[in-house]
């Protein structure tokens, strides 16, 4: 199998891969977005929602959720960053033979 073809077969799986990550980051972003939606409903004064240590509790998990796709979004960009420079090297070999 010639190398060329096998680096083909590599970036097609990266692809995939890489496709599936940004699926999971858009399902993310939307439980993100929405929360942050509840968030900004919420009234400024007097709310009603199990006591102050519940409003702050509350808070603390869209927070959380933020954080979380925030660095989602981070590995992807990463991770395609990683795959991408060592198909880059590898073509890089290439032309040096």
């Amino acid at each position: 199998m010639k190398v060329q073809s096998k680096i083909t077969k590599v970036l097609q799986h990266m692809a995939h891969t890489h496709e599936q990550m940004a699926r999971i980051l858009d399902a993310e972003r939307h439980v993100a977005v929405r929360m942050s939606q509840i968030v900004h409903d919420l009234p400024d004064a007097d709310p009603d929602f199990g006591g102050f240590s519940g409003l702050v509790e509350s808070s603390g998990q869209v927070n959380k959720n933020i954080i979380a796709y925030l660095n989602a979004i981070a590995d992807l960009e990463e991770a395609m960053a990683e795959g991408v420079g060592r198909v880059i090297k590898e073509l890089n070999g290439q032309e040096e033979e």
